[in-house]
């Protein structure tokens, strides 16, 4: 009860002001942004019930450390260094996604573009064209699809594991390759531009709880959507209907008109797709106006 009391003596019965610069004040904003971030970017993960449980622990070594309790102390202080390496380990798909999303974030204005050499116009119209054509000939076939295209994400790390084609992006090219029984029906097809540069490719599943009647294409949908700006389309082979992963979001029987309007809206539009699910109900009168 010492160290309580002497705690107590020091700093509560003390009225000290200290004097505050305004780099001080720009420290305190930057700090509260960054903390407010961190912990908003938590509660959307599953690393929030594990940041709850590190808080009950925090708390009882604060309480260990007023009473004084030497032992837990000790343990305390013996295994801090294992539990940071621990907590890296535990994290670390959590870490990856919020440096991926990072770097996707466009407060650099610019000057950390280097290799972004397919900026500008992403696809053109022919090419919304052509694969509106071709997803939904493939729904009404119930034949599945994902197709994925790319934005300002470069996916070669994707690409590698699937089979280069690098043809124009023209329906009957789409509807061959999905076609059953073919070799390269089965993975995602990747486009980027105007063209379709891999077939086959393997796609991240998503840890995010689907509907049970979703299947592995629809999960490799939005997981892809989630560790990248890419837009994915996926029709379903059990019912026909198309639908659109972005930014983690899934967007279920899309019908065409809808498609066409975000993909004509996000041709030529810089735009952080995390907040795309806020847009939904706008797509519609925005993309008639480009």
């Amino acid at each position: 009860m010492s160290t309580v009391s002497n705690f107590a003596q020091e700093y509560l019965t003390k009225f000290y002001m200290p004097s505050i610069a305004w780099t001080d004040i720009i420290e305190i904003l930057l700090m509260a942004a960054v903390i407010y971030n961190v912990l908003v970017w938590i509660k959307d993960t599953k690393a929030w019930a594990l940041l709850k449980g590190i808080i009950v622990v925090v708390g009882f070594a604060i309480v260990a450390y007023l009473l004084n309790l030497r032992t837990i102390l000790w343990i305390a202080g013996k295994t801090i260094s294992v539990g940071i390496i621990a907590l890296v380990i535990i994290f670390q798909p959590e870490l990856r996604r919020a440096l991926e999303q990072l770097g996707r974030k466009r407060v650099w204005f610019g000057f950390l573009s280097v290799g972004d050499s397919h900026r500008g116009e992403r696809y053109s119209t022919k090419t919304i064209n052509e694969i509106l054509r071709a997803v939904y000939e493939m729904g009404a076939v119930k034949t599945g699809a994902l197709i994925v295209i790319e934005q300002d994400m470069m996916l070669e790390e994707y690409i590698r594991t699937g089979i280069e084609v690098d043809g124009i992006v023209t329906s009957q090219l789409l509807i061959n390759i999905f076609e059953h029984n073919t070799p390269l029906h089965d993975g995602a097809v990747i486009i980027r531009g105007n063209r379709v540069v891999s077939a086959t490719c393997y796609l991240p599943l998503t840890d995010n709880n689907l509907s049970k009647e979703l299947g592995t294409r629809h999960r490799a949908g939005v997981g892809i959507s989630e560790v990248t700006d890419s837009l994915t389309i996926i029709v379903s082979e059990e019912t026909g209907a198309v639908s659109l992963a972005v930014g983690g979001e899934l967007i279920r029987d899309i019908d065409e008109e809808s498609l066409r309007n975000k993909l004509e809206y996000l041709r030529m539009k810089n735009i952080d797709v995390k907040s795309f699910k806020i847009w939904r109900g706008r797509f519609k009168n925005e993309g008639k106006n480009i």
